[in-house]
């Protein structure tokens, strides 16, 4: 474990003074009131969460626009955590290719102790140091590539390893911890530590910490999706239509973008074989499948770019 102290091995005050860690005196007699009481109370945690991440939003926007940068050179987005927070990454990653038409392999989650720890507790994977580096090394990890760790400790040692091996790699690294002054957090190129504090349950940081951990994930992806073109305004003109909610779903998103009649809709999304940006481009500017399909690809798929150009001629 390249000497790293695990958590059997941390003095009981270190891991004692993590505020993620810490009990609240008042809630200690939670177990003895009502439902309706316990659920006010979690709903009251849940609304610290917001302000705590809008306090990060400088930290998170600067990993944004660093992650679009490599992006749009072809790097890769990796997420790496342990638990909890491993599988929100994988949750961030699977989300992607139906929603923005990512490509096999452009957005990954991992997370400790494999595809099993995803729907299971695998012991002693989060501790695992090694498999981090493994990890990366099976995916080639290459220099415009981007990895962020999560982890609500901040201390997590396959979090922190991957972080650690990606670095030195030339890779971008984010680290996105629950705690202040986190290892995760410096040995990273860009650290975001959202404090949301202790929990309702001492240390179940799958409950604030993870909230938070979720609306930052959904922030990185989503925005730099944004950033790449993915979008028209606010319309996900990327998406991967692979059932009827969401062939539904384009035939609305190609109406709002170009005001069209469902029919002219249709015949647009038949003749770009269901492609959104190609059915609002044909609209749009009145050209033909070919046509839209060979602008779009002169602007690296960036539909308001196509559109401009288009509308000049």
């Amino acid at each position: 474990m390249n000497g790293t102290p695990q958590p059997s091995d941390l003095p009981v005050s270190l891991v004692a003074g993590l505020a993620t860690e810490a009990r609240r005196p008042e809630h200690a007699d939670i177990d003895l009131l009502p439902t309706l009481e316990i659920a006010r109370l979690m709903n009251a945690e849940d609304r610290t969460v917001p302000d705590a991440v809008a306090a990060a939003l400088p930290a998170i926007a600067a990993a944004v626009e660093a992650i679009a940068e490599r992006m749009g050179h072809g790097g890769r987005l990796i997420h790496a955590g342990a638990g909890t927070a491993g599988r929100l990454g994988v949750l961030d990653a699977a989300e992607c290719p139906p929603t923005f038409n990512t490509g096999p392999g452009l957005i990954v989650g991992l997370i400790a102790g494999g595809p099993d720890a995803f729907t299971a507790a695998v012991e002693n994977a989060e501790d695992d140091r090694a498999a981090a580096v493994a990890d990366l090394d099976a995916l080639q990890l290459a220099a415009a590539d981007t990895v962020v760790g999560i982890s609500a400790s901040g201390r997590t040692p396959y979090a922190v390893a991957a972080v650690e091996h990606a670095r030195a790699l030339g890779a971008l690294t984010v680290g996105l911890s629950g705690n202040r002054d986190s290892a995760l957090a410096s040995a990273a190129d860009h650290g975001i530590e959202i404090v949301t504090g202790p929990e309702l349950l001492a240390g179940s940081t799958r409950l604030k910490a993870g909230t938070a951990q979720k609306l930052v994930l959904n922030m990185i992806s989503t925005i730099t999706m944004i950033r790449l073109g993915k979008t028209y305004g606010n319309l996900m003109v990327d998406l991967r239509a692979t059932n009827e909610k969401l062939r539904d779903r384009s035939r609305r998103i190609v109406a709002l973008a170009t005001d069209a009649e469902p029919h002219a809709v249709a015949a647009a999304l038949d003749a770009t074989d269901g492609k959104v940006k190609d059915a609002v481009l044909l609209l749009l500017a009145d050209i033909d499948a070919a046509t839209a399909a060979a602008l779009l690809a002169r602007h690296g798929g960036r539909l308001r770019d196509a559109v401009q150009e288009a509308l000049k001629n």
